[in-house]
């Protein structure tokens, strides 16, 4: 029999025992307080249901206390024996006592079915619950001495196990101390190689550091000599610059001094002659009011061609406005 089918015939006997227990003691109730009730003093009926409850309350005590020991495979004794039969007996009294009375002997025995079914369950069961109990105690003893014998032999084979994998072991470190002390040679020869190799690297590479060292001064020599005619030609620009803008500054100023004293014109020069005269007025710095006095074309004309000066001819940048009363001399940039 398999686990779960002792499981399922335990549950059985559990709920069949406790069906009976619990019809019983509904049974009993409802027989003993109508006894009790005939024997209790006027006002106090009330009390009749207590009696048959205590009884029943310790035959389920009885049944509750059966079945934890029998799980657990111990005995209680002779106390818990006698309370079971002590309980037996008293509801099988209870339940026949108001028959017995009556001289109803049909009703002695049908009340008397219920409480000796309780008793004989509670006994049959506790056997029950026994002898499974002793039942798998044997099994569990069965399985623990076969597998116990499974342990030696796997044991056994174990250590044979070991004892072959320990001897290829031995073969195999035989054979790894020959390859070892084998490689050991290859690896000597190789680092004697390899030093060889670096040598002639460092060499080679010594060779190359000082070719590119060489390389690095006669660039660095070329850039300092670059930089050099760089630096000398830079000066000359700068001096031809300066001078040029010291010659500038002087024929602007020429220019304007010219154009201060030159006399107004009564009508309109030619377009290319006003061009010529307001490009000159600009680089002399003269306000736009004497460009218009020298060349007798509108402020409007005139202001137009000082702003195209401004946008294509940036270095004549300070070109008086109109209002202005006292012009600015022109830079070169």
């Amino acid at each position: 029999m398999s686990p779960d089918q002792v499981r399922r015939a335990e549950l059985a006997l559990n709920v069949g025992t406790w069906a009976i227990t619990a019809g019983a003691v509904l049974y009993s109730v409802l027989t003993v307080t109508p006894l009790m009730a005939g024997h209790s003093p006027v006002g106090w009926h009330w009390t009749a249901p207590i009696l048959p409850l205590v009884v029943d309350a310790a035959v389920v005590i009885v049944v509750r206390m059966d079945s934890t020991l029998a799980r657990l495979d111990a005995n209680g004794g002779r106390w818990p024996a006698a309370l079971r039969w002590m309980t037996g007996i008293m509801t099988v009294l209870l339940n026949t006592a108001l028959s017995a009375l009556n001289r109803d002997p049909v009703g002695v025995a049908v009340h008397a079915v219920a409480p000796l079914l309780l008793i004989v369950t509670s006994e049959a069961s506790l056997a029950y619950r026994r002898a499974i109990g002793r039942a798998l105690e044997a099994r569990q003893a069965a399985e623990r001495a076969e597998r116990a014998e499974r342990q030696r032999q796997a044991e056994e084979r174990d250590r044979m196990a070991r004892e072959a994998r320990q001897a290829e072991r031995d073969v195999a470190e035989q054979r790894e101390r020959e390859r070892r002390e084998h490689e050991a040679r290859l690896a000597h020869e190789q680092r004697e190689h390899e030093a060889r190799l670096r040598r002639e690297e460092r060499e080679e590479q010594a060779r190359r550091e000082a070719a590119e060292r060489a390389e690095r001064e006669r660039r660095e020599h070329e850039s300092r000599e670059r930089e050099h005619r760089e630096r000398e030609a830079s000066e000359r620009e700068r001096a031809e610059r300066a001078a040029a803008e010291q010659r500038f500054r002087q024929v602007a100023e020429q220019l304007r001094q010219e154009l201060l004293i030159a006399p107004a014109v009564s009508e309109k020069v030619p377009e290319a002659d006003a061009r010529q005269t307001v490009h000159v007025a600009i680089a002399a710095g003269l306000p736009q009011r004497r460009a218009v006095e020298l060349t007798g074309w509108s402020a409007g004309w005139i202001a137009a061609r000082y702003q195209e000066a401004r946008e294509t001819r940036p270095e004549l940048h300070a070109v008086p406005d109109l209002t202005e009363g006292t012009p600015v001399p022109a830079t070169t940039r």
